[in-house]
């Protein structure tokens, strides 16, 4: 299970798969995204499953520009949005204290 959760409306707390570090192509290519013209696009979803056993759809939350990272295998990453995240979703997507 991935540690993926809304900071706030518009930044995104975001692991990377557990392999992924900060030197490898990957890594560079999320951290450089932006001067690799590449678009990182932001998908979310409430569960993995619903509650039937079926995949839970993803909703979009549009694309996303890197703030900085931590960590290694996975990486953390964090994300600012450019649209903000709507309130019925922070509601769910935000971290539990």
């Amino acid at each position: 299970m991935y540690d993926d959760y809304a900071i706030s409306d518009t930044l995104f707390h975001w692991q990377s798969q557990s392999t992924t570090t900060p030197q490898s192509n990957t890594g560079q290519n999320f951290i450089h995204h932006a001067e690799r013209n590449i678009t990182i696009m932001l998908f979310i979803r409430k569960r993995k499953k619903t509650e039937s056993g079926v995949s839970s759809p993803y909703t979009f939350m549009g694309p996303v520009q890197y703030v900085s990272h931590s960590g290694a295998r996975p990486m953390s990453i964090k994300w600012r949005l450019e649209h903000a995240i709507p309130a019925h979703i922070m509601a769910w997507s935000m971290k539990a204290c």
